[in-house]
């Protein structure tokens, strides 16, 4: 192992959903690598989506959980892309404990097709949520780039006015992604540190980031820099069923509202989109959660 990679502490390398932060610490230029598989494979279960949708909704996700990776607080952040292609939503939610969820919509049949003919003409919209600020922070930007990591590069340069590199890739089974920041005093500590770091994340090939390990790849790419690694932190599938949620809903429309929509429709269907979850009421369950009792047969 590189004797420069001081390791906070070891991970356990069977964990392979998770986020590892690190520092080169001579160069100041910070970074995260994420990896999913299962929890990944979770988000697609029963989606269908064709191969197109599933790469950008795969790169989208690993980038919404390396900015998110900063979240110091209690907090949520959502990551939502819309235009007027054939890809026309995706979405990503992600809290300070790294529990992320997502869903993207798409016409029946999405053929592959350079990313600004996917999405069309649209927005890009970061919306962060904490649980201590009474209000909610939201950027919007135009859709710029031609693919994912060249459209969240141009909004951290707009926002934060840093140098910042994403190298993503994704497939049904894992998605994956390695971020570079260039903090201010990088050019006082090396002038040229940026440029030859950039220039070693270049030659990173897909499939190495997707079967090396985060301090492998560390090694692989930064062999003759100083590389801080700091605690790993586990990822985590952000849906859970949550009919309590559900109930509370209902209720907030009122009795009497909750029976004319089940008067004209028979039952009541509430979608959970970002979960993929159905939630359906009969005239009993209806009167269970007016009761304040959880009904026993949905």
């Amino acid at each position: 192992m590189n004797p420069n990679v001081n390791i906070a502490r070891l991970r356990d390398l069977s964990m392979n959903n998770y986020l590892q932060r690190f520092l080169l610490d001579d160069l100041d230029i910070r970074g995260a690598i994420v990896h999913l598989d299962s929890v990944w494979q979770q988000m697609l279960a029963e989606r269908n989506y064709p191969a197109p949708v599933v790469q950008i909704l795969g790169e989208i996700t690993a980038t919404t959980l390396l900015f998110a990776s900063n979240l110091k607080q209690r907090g949520r952040l959502t990551t939502q892309l819309s235009g007027n292609g054939p890809v026309s939503l995706l979405v990503i939610d992600c809290n300070e404990n790294l529990h992320i969820r997502g869903m993207a919509k798409c016409t029946p049949r999405v053929e592959p097709a350079p990313l600004p003919d996917l999405l069309g003409h649209g927005q890009l919209v970061l919306t962060l949520d904490m649980a201590s600020m009474r209000d909610t922070y939201q950027s919007i930007v135009p859709l710029e780039g031609n693919n994912i990591a060249e459209i969240f590069e141009h909004y951290l340069k707009q926002s934060e006015q840093l140098d910042s590199r994403l190298f993503l890739a994704a497939s049904v089974n894992a998605t994956v992604g390695i971020f570079l920041q260039k903090l201010p005093t990088a050019d006082q500590r090396d002038p040229d540190g940026w440029t030859r770091i950039e220039a070693l994340a270049l030659t990173l090939k897909d499939q190495e980031l997707f079967t090396l390990q985060s301090d492998e790849l560390l090694t692989r790419l930064f062999n003759e820099e100083t590389v801080r690694i700091f605690d790993s932190q586990p990822v985590d599938y952000g849906c859970r069923e949550d009919w309590g949620k559900v109930h509370a809903m209902l209720r907030s429309l009122g009795r009497e509202e909750v029976d004319s929509i089940l008067r004209e429709f028979g039952e009541i269907i509430i979608n959970d989109d970002i979960c993929n979850r159905e939630y359906r009421f009969d005239a009993l369950a209806i009167e269970a959660v007016f009761r304040d009792v959880s009904p026993t047969i949905h």
